[in-house]
């Protein structure tokens, strides 16, 4: 058992027990507090880009930040834009937050100001273009080539062009038949249902079919805001299409529409019954469409290629197979400087890593290799044909910026520390890198891709400095295979004494796509987790196999059987918490959301002397109550892994609850619906067992704004009342 590890291999030391100063509020801890801005969130400059030029944004005005030595000169003034508008008869903006400067070496700056999307030539002091969207418009995507603009308004979908003329898709969108919206529940990297030809001249968009799934019976108590004749005070249905493992999901079309002509073409995909249509990708010359297609088990994917005039599929280019899963996630991308290859990302090696292939679909190069992911890619730098990226190689608990040239040499770019978010310039020559570490609450760089010179532009006061923040440790303990090594972070009570005893809460993730441990400010610690400390407990979190960032067998050991390997090795953390002195091992608690509430009721219910209190947010109950895309990559189907889901369903062990359980939910929990947690409640009411129930109306999946912080203080309160 290793305890010191992470700390020895970063050079850092855990953070060092402040002398007393101000105790914290729950409001100074939790996004939504009345004082958390203010309290916990670090100093920032918000930068964007004008071509290669690094601007900073503020409320009355833009800046333009040197190269060379950081210093800002202002560019352009709220002022100056306000009488521009005015003149031209149109609203006044109020900040500079969201402008953007779309053409490289051109002074124009665009303007989204709610439904008024303008651009000014703030150098010529005149409007060159406006359009008014309708109000009810969402999903809004511009194409600064044409100016032309797509929207979506009842499922339906619009183009907006530069010449003010609206062109309606769609017509008969509804409930049951979306355009232009994110598609198969947002899973395979899809965030958006519109994408813009290179030239702007062609929209190709996704359709999706869900007339045949199953509706779950949401309910919207919200009251009329006006009593009137035939508004009812009766919550009304609000049904949502949701596809649950092993039942009938939705069917995908791929469409292509011309504003010039009016027409819209589908690509000939053949009967898209489950099968999953991602990644869409332009040719460089706007000719052609590719896309990755999935079968529904997700274990076969192939790379297709299609012509955007016909929609006839030309051809395949490769297909990519795994015995368990094969989750596409990101586009292919074109490089810049040669239009006949493309960089394609998979973790068909173990990590997900870089390719170059050729149009022919051949592989041409393996560009990074080793034990660790790439996480991001940022884009390219034409002029010295290198790609920009993130990825773990440093550490595994970090996520540092990277260039690599096409003989696959690699170069760190920014601090060796810490976990950085960067943005590439236009031509790729500079970035500007975002990042924290353990004893950094935030620095922004200015990089030079090619040399590595950095310029420092913002180094932030650590927010926490005038509170009593208690310690934090890190280190490695072993998984339940006693091979693999999992990151803890462990933090003290405020104003510890070794000599006492302290109750200890477990807070649990434990799923894909998700980790809760790394080198960033305090090392990841949320802000409730330094309230309970400041509450005299112990808080400790463990990021299980199952996990992200940690290659395909580490993640897939999980497969067929969700819950199973992750509760092994968070009761080897439980092993190594009941270890220590100070911890009362007879007060034990464990706290989670969604994967986390799944991985909480389970814990408590398969390991019922162990767990004395527990608070499971939005759980998985039943993974047969789950979507299909999600449910079925990890678990099969029901039909095709009944063992797996009977094994994992907790709607069989609510008989086993012994400890304090407490189950909240969001009412309109579009994600994990509302069936899990009942049919739990129902379990144990049949069970004779005793958990407790909160519901907050009207909530989705997560909790926001005075909510989250109402939720915060639930939570502790359980634990206050039954844990210590």
């Amino acid at each position: 058992m290793k305890t010191a590890t992470l700390l020895t291999l970063l050079t850092l030391l855990p953070l060092p027990l402040m002398a007393q100063k101000t105790l914290f509020s729950i409001n100074d801890l939790i996004p939504g507090g009345s004082t958390y801005f203010r309290s916990s969130v670090p100093d920032n400059k918000y930068l964007t880009w004008w071509g290669d030029e690094c601007i900073e944004q503020d409320i009355h005005e833009c800046r333009i930040i040197s190269k060379k030595d950081g210093t800002a000169q202002t560019l352009v003034t709220t002022e100056q834009l306000n009488d521009i508008l005015l003149a031209a008869d149109q609203k006044p903006i109020h900040h500079l937050y969201n402008a953007s400067f779309p053409y490289p070496e051109k002074s124009l700056i665009l303007l989204s100001n709610d439904s008024d999307q303008t651009l000014i030539d703030w150098k010529e002091n005149k409007v060159v273009w406006h359009v008014t969207l309708d109000p009810r418009s969402n999903g809004t995507d511009w194409e600064k080539q044409s100016k032309a603009t797509a929207y979506t308004i009842d499922h339906n979908l619009f183009v907006l062009t530069t010449d003010g003329k609206t062109h309606q898709v769609s017509s008969d969108g509804n409930i049951d038949l979306v355009y232009g919206e994110s598609v198969h529940r947002d899973e395979f990297g899809i965030n958006k249902g519109t994408f813009w030809s290179p030239n702007g001249t062609l929209l190709a968009f996704y359709k999706m079919d869900q007339s045949m799934v199953s509706k779950y019976p949401q309910v919207n108590i919200t009251l009329p805001s006006e009593t009137k004749e035939g508004l009812s005070r009766c919550a009304t249905p609000a049904p949502d299409p949701y596809p649950m493992a092993g039942e009938t999901s939705h069917k995908v079309y791929v469409g292509i529409f011309n504003p010039q002509t009016d027409k819209t073409i589908y690509l000939n995909t053949g009967d898209p019954t489950d099968r999953y249509f991602t990644n869409i990708t332009w040719s460089p010359d706007g000719k052609k469409l590719y896309l990755i297609e999935l079968n529904r088990d997700q274990n076969h994917g192939s790379l297709d290629e299609y012509d955007a005039q016909t929609g006839e599929k030309l051809r395949t280019l490769f297909t990519e197979t795994n015995d368990k899963y094969f989750e596409p996630r990101t586009p292919i991308q074109f490089l810049p400087w040669d239009d006949t290859m493309f960089l394609y990302q998979t973790r068909k090696d173990g990590y997900n890593h870089l390719y170059i292939y050729n149009i022919k679909g051949e592989l041409v190069k393996q560009l990074t290799t080793g034990t660790f992911e790439v996480i991001e890619v940022l884009g390219f730098n034409k002029a010295q044909k290198t790609i920009l990226y993130t990825s773990n190689e440093q550490h595994p608990l970090q996520k540092n910026v990277y260039s690599v040239n096409m003989n696959g040499k690699r170069m760190l770019l920014g601090d060796k520390k810490g976990w950085h978010s960067a943005t590439l310039s236009a031509s790729g020559s500079h970035l500007f890198d975002n990042y924290s570490s353990p004893d950094i609450a935030r620095n922004i760089d200015l990089i030079d891709t090619r040399s590595g010179k950095t310029q420092r532009l913002l180094t932030a006061a650590n927010p926490w400095d005038d509170f009593q923040v208690p310690e934090i440790k890190t280190g490695t303990l072993k998984a339940a295979d006693g091979v693999t090594d999992l990151y803890y972070r462990l933090i003290l009570p405020t104003d510890f004494d070794p000599t006492k005893k302290y109750p200890a809460v477990v807070y649990v993730y434990g799923g894909p796509h998700a980790h809760n441990i790394d080198a960033s400010r305090h090392w990841g610690a949320r802000g409730w987790d330094i309230w309970m400390a400041q509450q005299g407990y112990v808080m400790f979190c463990l990021d299980n196999r199952g996990s992200e960032h940690r290659g395909l067998a580490f993640e897939q050991v999980t497969f067929r059987n969700l819950g199973v390997e992750e509760m092994k090795d968070q009761m080897k953390g439980v092993e190594y918490l009941k270890s220590l002195p100070y911890v009362d091992g007879n007060r034990l608690g464990v706290h989670g959301w969604s994967f986390g509430g799944f991985m909480t009721t389970s814990l408590m219910t398969t390991y019922p002397d162990v767990f004395k209190v527990g608070v499971a947010g939005g759980p998985v109950i039943d993974w047969r109550f789950y979507e299909v895309m999600y449910g079925e990559r990890y678990m099969d189907t029901p039909q095709t892994n009944p063992e797996g889901y009977e094994k994992t369903s907790l709607l069989n062990k609510a008989k086993n609850l012994r400890g304090r359980l407490m189950v909240i939910y969001g009412g309109n929990d579009p994600v994990c619906v509302p069936q899990h947690t009942l049919s739990f409640m129902r379990a144990c009411i049949d069970a004779d067992t005793y958990p407790d129930l909160f519901t907050y109306p009207g909530d989705g999946h997560n909790m926001m704004g005075t909510d989250r912080v109402h939720l915060h203080n639930t939570i502790t309160r359980y634990f206050e009342d039954h844990l210590k």
